[in-house]
């Protein structure tokens, strides 16, 4: 059986993988591996946006604000997060993009952690 505690730092741990901390794609046998739930430390400096939006989407999202101003851009409305602690919560089927207005960090939670969804880096505009 793999380690039944991990201690890192989510700035360190996530640099190698696009802020990705939990999920999937984490080596199988240790215990950030789950197809259950994902987990990101999104660090995003001004002007940066999703390089396309995430279509088919077949996972429900939380993201929540950490610091700085966000925006997520949904099929129907654009959802500003302004003060630490904002969030949203979308469901599976719905189609998102993302701009960071400031420097931001965001956490994000998806689950279940399906492969096939990495895209290209973020860009800044």
């Amino acid at each position: 059986m793999g380690e039944t505690v991990y201690v890192g730092n989510a700035g360190v741990d996530g640099a190698g993988n696009a802020g990705w901390l939990l999920g999937h794609f984490a080596p199988p046998g240790e215990i950030r591996h789950s197809t259950d739930v994902e987990v990101k430390w999104g660090v995003h400096p001004p002007g940066e946006a999703r390089s396309r939006w995430a279509t088919g989407e077949r996972r429900t999202t939380l993201l929540v604000l950490i610091e700085g101003r966000f925006r997520v851009e949904l099929p129907d409305r654009t959802v500003r997060l302004a003060a630490p602690g904002d969030y949203v919560v979308w469901a599976r089927g719905v189609d998102h993009s993302w701009y960071a207005e400031y420097a931001s960090v965001v956490l994000t939670v998806r689950w279940p952690s399906l492969p096939g969804y990495r895209v290209d880096p973020p860009v800044l505009r």
